[in-house]
């Protein structure tokens, strides 16, 4: 039983793993094109919970690292994650650690997802702004933190949130069909 019960965590691990790149490569074309990448990683966290969640989203970062293109736009590599935004893309084990530490203590209603998810986000913005900052200043020249926000943050903000409302939906329906 604890064979099948721990080959069924890495089939749920490696299923939510390909998900986020999935989403990753399909772009909603607005003015600033966004990518259903944090949906899936909301999602990923909501339903296998902080551990599952963390490690299908470290699988998807490694197969990234090690060149599989999975990041948006079909890259991969060590250049992406070491670039200007790859501090967003790291960003989502924190997103996931402080999701997941959430809803461990509060539970999963729907308002309590909502929050865990903002505050995730939250911490994936600051930590991915402070990268961008830093890489960017070393690639090219130092902005402020105003630009970067203005660049990196201020155009996902309601895409996200759009993103944590169908997640919380599609997750409450989804949850009762994965197994613990």
């Amino acid at each position: 039983m604890a064979v099948r019960i721990k080959t069924l965590n890495l089939v749920y691990i490696a299923l939510f793993a390909v998900l986020i790149a999935i989403c990753s490569w399909i772009a909603i074309p607005t003015v600033v094109p966004f990518t259903l990448q944090t949906f899936a990683v909301y999602l990923t966290v909501t339903l296998l919970g902080w551990k599952r969640g963390l490690a299908a989203i470290c699988v998807y970062i490694l197969l990234g690292l090690v060149g599989v293109p999975v990041f948006s736009g079909f890259r991969a590599g060590l250049g992406v994650l070491a670039g200007p935004t790859g501090g967003y893309i790291i960003g989502f084990i924190f997103l996931s650690l402080i999701m997941g530490a959430f809803i461990h203590r509060f539970g999963n209603g729907k308002m309590i997802l909502f929050i865990a998810m903002l505050l995730g986000t939250i911490a994936c913005y600051a930590f991915g702004t402070i990268w961008y900052l830093l890489v960017y200043a070393q690639t090219t020249e130092p902005v402020g933190w105003l630009t970067a926000l203005s660049l990196c943050v201020f155009p996902f903000i309601l895409p996200d949130i759009l993103k944590m409302l169908l997640a919380i939906f599609i997750s409450k329906r989804l949850l009762p069909y994965i197994k613990n």
